[in-house]
């Protein structure tokens, strides 16, 4: 059997409201909750469970997706219909712009928790 990633858990201080939040940016079906965690599922069969995070510290992570183009134009459009702020880089230097990596396109967001979110249409190094 081929190894392959199936899920990772993501902290969160609401996690449904998280998981809704990304679902909805990324134009996916709505979380579907198993246990204490809210998944949302990506088209390879990974999932993001989201999980309360409680009283302990938050740590933010990064969470980067490879879409397609017309993926991207959709994605994006919902990131500015919200009004969220943006980045053609991970460190926050240029905002309102995006990124054209190795021929592709790339931004990144934060998610309501701070994590940080990132789509490219090309793999970084191809």
């Amino acid at each position: 059997m081929p190894i392959e990633l199936n899920h990772t858990i993501v902290h969160a201080r609401d996690p449904q409201a998280s998981a809704s939040f990304l679902a909805e940016i990324l134009g996916r079906a709505a979380p579907v909750r198993f246990g204490p965690f809210y998944g949302v599922a990506l088209d390879n069969r990974v999932t993001l469970d989201f999980i309360a995070v409680g009283d302990d510290p938050l740590v933010v992570e990064h969470y980067a997706f490879l879409v397609g183009d017309e993926e991207f134009d959709q994605i994006f459009a919902r990131i500015q219909a919200l009004q969220l702020p943006y980045w053609a880089d991970p460190a926050h230097r240029q905002p309102g712009e995006i990124n054209r990596h190795d021929g592709g396109r790339g931004v990144y967001w934060n998610d309501l928790d701070g994590h940080y979110l990132e789509i490219i249409t090309r793999p970084y190094g191809g």
